[in-house]
């Protein structure tokens, strides 16, 4: 009897005792766990939004992240639909930069996006996700709980980019941002998607010269990435020589154009060498009409290469041989 009876003071104070304190314990995301006291001890406390966005600011100004987070949090909290929400999520981020917890930042300044986009600093916002972006592309490593650093990721780093081109497929950032998804799956060695990536940031910025001359350049640059990962797979280098004869065709003023003309004799070159190993293997397998057909193909890309002549005496030896019946 008398367990339980202290069971049950324990537990009323256990819920009485946040109300009385004059010390409650607050949480906000981001920030984590703090006491907001009352009286004469909450000296950056005010009793309009106003007022307490203007302590906010004064203290960043002189650089007191935290009790500029915790008057910007109160602005938030009790004013989130006053003309100063916005100002103080992004005095939210701002902090939380500056402490490097890049990824609440990136979130803190995704809510102003979602709850205050006719905020008049949505385009600083953008630029800010992007900066924080970009310093995940460099290799910073995303962290749990904002702490425990866990890995660098250029998949998550792609999303964070793909989030601002999502927030503003035609602001002055987008475009940039499009073209670093494509970087980051580069580095990720998904040349597909970094592929897609750039001819998406080609195709929907194609008036913007600078922008879409990138984009073609660097779509050729990961087909042909994709094309040394793949032995006697000629479809990528196709691909490739494609994009960066694109590229020629409509930027032939561009100081790369000189670069790409290397590369394109450098992946025709590998294709005749990939067409021209297929025809040995078809010839090593008896396969006669497999084997001319890719020793045609090696005079197809370059009549003139090294090894066209020996294609040609291979095609001459085989022509008698496909009209058996082991060689249809």
């Amino acid at each position: 009897m008398k367990l339980r009876l202290g069971f049950w003071i324990m537990l009323a104070v256990v819920v009485l005792l946040p109300s009385r304190s004059p010390a409650p314990l607050m949480y906000v995301p981001g920030e984590g766990w703090y006491y907001e006291p009352y009286g004469e001890k909450a000296a950056w406390q005010r009793p309009r939004a106003k007022d307490q966005l203007d302590v906010a600011e004064t203290a960043f100004t002189n650089k007191q992240y935290n009790i500029t987070l915790h008057a910007a949090h109160r602005v938030l909290r009790l004013w989130p639909l006053s003309d100063y929400a916005p100002r103080a999520a992004y005095l939210v981020g701002r902090c939380l930069e500056v402490e490097h917890k890049d990824e609440a930042a990136f979130n803190a300044y995704q809510s102003i996006i979602e709850k205050y986009p006719k905020s008049g600093q949505y385009n600083e916002v953008l630029w800010r996700q992007y900066e924080i972006s970009n310093r995940f592309l460099g290799g910073e490593w995303f962290r749990l709980w904002n702490t425990i650093p866990l890995y660098p990721s250029m998949d998550e780093t792609a999303k964070l980019y793909e989030k601002i081109v999502a927030n503003g497929p035609y602001s002055e950032v987008a475009p940039h941002a499009q073209l670093r998804i494509g970087t980051a799956r580069e580095k990720q060695e998904d040349y597909a998607a970094a592929v897609k990536a750039y001819e998406t940031a080609a195709d929907r910025y194609h008036n913007q010269p600078e922008i879409a001359a990138d984009a073609l350049y660097r779509a050729g640059v990961s087909w042909q990435k994709q094309a040394d990962t793949a032995e006697y797979d000629q479809s990528a280098a196709a691909q490739a020589i494609a994009a960066y004869s694109d590229f020629m065709a409509f930027y032939p003023d561009d100081k790369r154009v000189a670069e790409v003309q290397k590369s394109i004799t450098k992946l025709k070159a590998e294709q005749v060498q990939g067409s021209f190993k297929i025809a040995q293997f078809y010839e090593k397998g008896h396969k006669w009409t497999g084997a001319v057909v890719y020793y045609n193909d090696v005079l197809r890309l370059d009549a003139n290469s090294p090894l066209a002549a020996q294609a040609r005496q291979r095609i001459e030896v085989l022509k008698p041989l496909m009209q058996t019946p082991a060689g249809k």
